[in-house]
């Protein structure tokens, strides 16, 4: 018996697997809403000694599969995956506007 061939393609060849990559978040105690993201757990060794410095101690937070359709609250997947394959790490600091809203005039005064 040969072997059978089959007219669609498989489901691997339409959307190819692609591996969990799992990241490790570390909270920064020194710096507000700062996290970093590690490739392997407590694997400080590639993170510049300047910005562990500036980040000083780091509380463990969650361990989390980023796959490319994660959704991450603040942070693209993608970038993250991209940062902890080349780096090792990535950087997460706070939002550059991180006023209270209270504060912001919105227009509604006459």
């Amino acid at each position: 018996m040969g072997s059978v061939t089959h007219p669609f393609p498989t489901q691997s060849t339409l959307f190819p697997v692609v591996a969990a990559m799992q990241a490790h978040v570390y909270k920064s105690q020194r710096k507000p809403d700062t996290y970093l993201y590690l490739a392997a757990r407590d694997d400080f060794g590639r993170v510049p000694e300047a910005l562990r410095t500036q980040l000083g101690a780091l509380q463990f937070v969650v361990e989390v599969a980023l796959t490319p359709e994660r959704k991450l609250a603040t942070e693209d997947a993608a970038v993250v995956r991209e940062h902890l394959a080349m780096r090792g790490f990535h950087l997460q600091c706070p939002p550059p506007n991180n006023l209270d809203p209270m504060s912001d005039d919105w227009g509604t005064d006459a």
